[in-house]
């Protein structure tokens, strides 16, 4: 636990920080937002100590892990109801990295759903319309996790706002 008000102030200032890096990382998939925002709610709690510190960090940690998971088990379904194999993931996420590089940060979204359609026009036969279908079902899917996960990641970030607002006045 930290002793002083400037430690605390500085902690919880970098903590602040972290988290926006960490919602930043769910929308574009750089870092690993979720886990940033967990791991800095769970060393924030450590340093400061507390009741509140403890109890916002907690809620967070509760609300960030859910909308990590909730996102991945979205978008796993479609991906499996579509029955779209990892084989075309992986070229997407290679396209994703490529259209990165090449037009950041726009590119990693457009290289994603390139890649994809590519993969699956190929693994369809070339048959356009259905790996049209399937990708766009598959974009809309993953488009709603990354929206899920950044709400509950903000929830997150506001409950470390409020224990921060709470152990500062207590």
């Amino acid at each position: 636990m930290l002793e002083g008000l400037l430690a605390e102030g500085v902690a919880t200032g970098a903590a602040l920080i972290l988290l926006l890096v960490g919602m930043a990382g769910v929308v574009l998939p750089v870092l690993p937002g979720s886990l940033l925002i967990i791991l800095t709610l769970l060393t924030w709690a450590v340093l400061l100590g507390g009741t509140a510190a403890w109890t916002a960090a907690v809620v967070g940690m509760m609300l960030a892990t859910s909308g990590w998971v909730a996102s991945t088990v979205l978008t796993g379904r479609v991906l499996h109801r579509e029955e779209i194999p990892r084989g075309p993931v992986l070229v997407a996420i290679l396209a994703a990295l490529v259209g990165m590089v090449l037009l950041p940060p726009l590119g990693l979204f457009i290289g994603f759903g390139a890649g994809l359609f590519g993969a699956e026009f190929v693994r369809r036969e070339r048959d356009w319309q259905a790996a049209g279908q399937a990708s766009l079902k598959a974009l809309r899917a993953m488009g709603l996790g990354i929206l899920l996960e950044f709400g509950l990641a903000g929830l997150a970030v506001s409950s470390f706002l409020i224990g921060t607002l709470v152990h500062l006045l207590a």
